[in-house]
């Protein structure tokens, strides 16, 4: 079962295929299956043409795994990965050339 444990959207200056990106989309996913349980922080760059505009385009998207073992979901555990969420969302988006701008949220911040 995949799970988006954070997502949030921020400000963010990036480009990609000669697309200039305003935002990015900053998520925690969980995926438990089979008694193994995975976390990942993503994050995608995305146009931003205007303050409605949340259309999420897939070309800007990175991906890294920052905890998998046998278990489950765990409250703690994933308290301790949110305290380290902003490190590696901005080892991701440094590797795009990009950057997030913690200080710029576009919406509060949705948990599940």
């Amino acid at each position: 079962m995949v799970t988006d444990v954070y997502e949030q959207y921020f400000g963010a200056e990036c480009e990609v295929n000669g697309v200039r990106r305003r935002a990015a989309l900053v998520k925690l996913t969980s995926d438990s299956e089979a008694g193994m349980i995975s976390y990942a922080v993503s994050v995608n760059f995305f146009p931003h043409e205007d303050d409605g505009d949340f259309a999420v385009s897939y070309d800007g998207y990175s991906e890294t795994t920052v905890y998998a073992a046998k278990g489950r979901r765990s409250k703690k555990r994933e308290a301790e990965l949110l305290k380290n969420l902003r490190e590696a969302a901005d080892g991701l988006a440094e590797g795009m050339k990009g950057v997030i701008l913690w200080d710029e949220p576009l919406r509060e911040a949705r948990r599940g």
